[in-house]
């Protein structure tokens, strides 16, 4: 290359010109982009800001104003035949993206009576939530659970899976997957399965009786971070809240907030998702609260609103509300409130990154 060479052997800079220091830079940015190259002093201030700044916006989807498209979705297309017949909640700051924060997925799925969503496994991990409906199933391999509203139910990840819907209702329930995340990392596989539905292999309720008593199989060992239940019954769960009430004590940001575990190792139950689910109070007035794993919430019972970053989102049973990455927001509760949420922070924990602050 050009210049003039040095005692060392080294090509000399070129020597600058009385051109203006911006063409001298425009023409280096052109010179090194042509090898794969960029300056970091033009970027260091959007890769390592000070707080979090996530482009997902706080937002709320009611669900008498959707409930309408979910059913008309049946009407144009089967179950079979889309597969998961999904109606996806997109972040309107994340745009194309098909998430609803930057590394959650949110959608709402129907399963018309009589019909079967076919069997496939993927990498992805999977949460159902159940918000309307009563009698439909999951079959994770070979064991099914029957869905009731409120439930939490797991599809770990690489395990067959399907849905039936053998009652004479519509069913619907949140999807909440870690796609964006497994996209994000290259890592995603799928594979259909041969049936449609797979074969049943134990009774029902088989794994809830072996690991959510308390108790484990004397020769279990863990294989994998996923919880070995895969449904949660909502029953159980409000049953043990309204328990806890009597004694407290309640936390001023959250009210009475539990989260759902892995009864063989104490951890999350989905080792990428933390799952939770709150009571609140009727007159509950939480503190302001921000933490940096963006939150999805579902609401179960109550009626309320949260103040997020400055706007009020008023929510009611089956609305579904995101709270973004590191943005304040406090809940108010006009009734007995439940929501369920869910969020990234098991894998914020995992690399030392999860923060909060709690407002006084």
């Amino acid at each position: 290359m050009g210049g003039r060479k040095g005692r060392t052997g080294m090509t000399a800079a070129p020597k600058l010109t009385n051109a203006k220091p911006s063409n001298l830079r425009a023409d280096f940015y052109a010179r090194i982009g042509e090898h794969g190259m960029t300056p970091l002093w033009e970027v260091l201030k959007g890769l390592i800001t000070p707080e979090p700044r996530s482009p997902a916006l706080p937002a709320l989807w009611r669900y008498a104003d959707i409930r309408d498209f979910i059913l008309e979705a049946g009407e144009l297309i089967t179950a079979k035949e889309a597969e998961r017949r999904v109606l996806i909640l997109e972040n309107p700051g994340l745009k194309g993206r098909s998430s609803i924060t930057h590394t959650l997925y949110a959608g709402l799925q129907l399963i018309l009576p009589g019909e079967v969503a076919p069997a496939h496994r993927h990498t992805q991990t999977a949460l159902r939530f159940v918000v309307e409906g009563e009698g439909a199933y999951t079959a994770v391999d070979g064991e099914r659970t029957t869905m009731r509203p409120g439930d939490f139910v797991i599809t770990p990840s690489w395990t067959w899976h399907d849905h039936g819907n053998d009652s004479t209702r519509p069913m619907v329930w949140m999807d909440g997957l870690d796609i964006p995340l497994v996209q994000f990392l290259d890592a995603s596989f799928a594979e259909a399965g041969h049936e449609d539905v797979q074969s049943v292999a134990r009774p029902e309720g088989d794994a809830l009786a072996r690991y959510g008593q308390g108790l484990l199989p004397v020769d279990h060992h863990v294989r994998t971070p996923t919880s070995p239940i895969f449904n949660y019954p909502y029953a159980r769960t409000r049953e043990a809240l309204e328990t806890m009430r009597r004694a407290g004590p309640w936390d001023p940001h959250h009210g009475l907030k539990m989260k759902y575990v892995n009864p063989a190792t104490g951890s999350w139950a989905i080792p990428t998702m933390a799952t939770f689910m709150q009571l609140l109070p009727k007159g509950f007035e939480g503190a302001a609260y921000r933490s940096t794993d963006g939150t999805v919430f579902s609401v179960v019972e109550g009626r309320g609103f949260t103040l997020i970053g400055g706007d009020r989102f008023d929510w009611g049973p089956r609305d579904i509300f995101v709270v973004p990455s590191w943005i304040e927001h406090r809940h108010v509760a006009a009734d007995d409130a439940v929501l369920f949420s869910y969020s990234d922070r098991p894998v914020q924990e995992a690399v030392g990154l999860w923060r909060e602050r709690r407002s006084a």
